[in-house]
């Protein structure tokens, strides 16, 4: 079985869902290929597991992401049975357009796959779980940190390609302070805050007990669309990131269905709210009636002790 896989990278950086990608075309198919846009990380994957081939996939356009462009030069490189994402914003548009470049199905963000690809995905919001069989050739993007990555120990050959295509839009990521923390959607320790930390200065508390830990900071949509200095980039949501981490600590956020349906496939989730009918608390693990005055003192002690030994 062929099976392309499109890596991810930030800043120039390969990003760890791409050992997860491969660890999952490693057990679908005896054929990897691996395509790394702009060239970033192309030696490390090679060092991957499972991994037949690595592609060097260099150009111009690749300095800044266009859809388009990144079609045009990747689509004939991804030929095969499978095709590979990550359920990323720009993971999922790239598998939606080279699907369509191809005429060929994509399914989103799913969490489980076995041989003959049979997948499991949520829908609804998260609010059910749909389990299918679809036919190859086809495009599937999966969800980060559901599936465990590949292990060291590969040496694949490494080919470079050389095609640039015309860019039509130029994104220019211009990142503030803010924006170099670690993103939400690669953290395995994230601690959100909502509408009810009362104020977006008191968020600095959450970004000093998430440094200590080294953990991601997120924000309901509550919390972004009221304040103007909780940035977009940190909500998690339907209409935000999708994330899936080991520990998810919500501190005043009340639950709406859009903020259920981005983290509640995380491994261990830790409510924090003042009021005990906070829809939250139903898909809690743990839960904690109170304010986010007496309990985050208390969370920074506590979690500082535990990652200090």
């Amino acid at each position: 079985m062929e099976i392309t896989v499109i890596s991810e990278s930030n800043e120039g950086i390969l990003h760890p869902v791409t050992g997860q990608l491969v660890g999952v075309a490693a057990s679908l198919g005896s054929n990897v290929t691996v395509l790394c846009p702009g060239g970033v990380g192309a030696s490390e994957v090679a060092t991957l597991s499972g991994v037949t081939r690595v592609v060097s996939v260099e150009g111009g356009c690749f300095d800044s992401y266009d859809c388009k462009a990144w079609t045009d030069v990747l689509s004939p490189l991804s030929e095969g049975d499978l095709l590979l994402c990550s359920s990323s914003n720009l993971g999922r548009e790239l598998a939606s357009s080279i699907a369509a470049s191809r005429g060929i199905p994509v399914t989103q963000d799913v969490i489980a796959i076995e041989a003959g690809f049979s997948v499991t995905r949520p829908i609804y919001s998260g609010k059910a779980i749909e389990k299918s069989t679809i036919e190859s050739p086809c495009a599937i993007t999966l969800r980060g940190n559901s599936f465990e990555p590949a292990e060291q120990g590969g040496s694949a050959e490494i080919s470079t390609v050389n095609n640039s295509a015309d860019v039509a839009v130029s994104v220019k990521r211009a990142l503030d302070k803010a924006g170099e923390k670690l993103d939400v959607s690669e953290a395995e320790i994230i601690i959100s805050g909502g509408r009810g930390m009362g104020d977006p200065s008191n968020f600095s508390h959450l970004f000093e007990i998430a440094e200590s830990v080294g953990a991601a900071v997120g924000a309901s949509r509550a919390a972004v669309d009221t304040w103007e200095e909780i940035p977009h980039s940190m909500q998690v949501g339907q209409t935000g990131k999708t994330v899936a981490p080991k520990l998810y600590i919500a501190i005043g956020i009340s639950g709406a269905i859009q903020h259920l349906a981005g983290m509640r496939t995380s491994k261990y989730i830790v409510a924090i709210n003042k009021d005990p009918e906070a829809p939250i608390f139903g898909v809690a693990d743990y839960g904690i009636v109170a304010t986010w005055e007496e309990c985050v003192p208390i969370l920074k002690q506590e979690l500082s002790a535990l990652f200090s030994n």
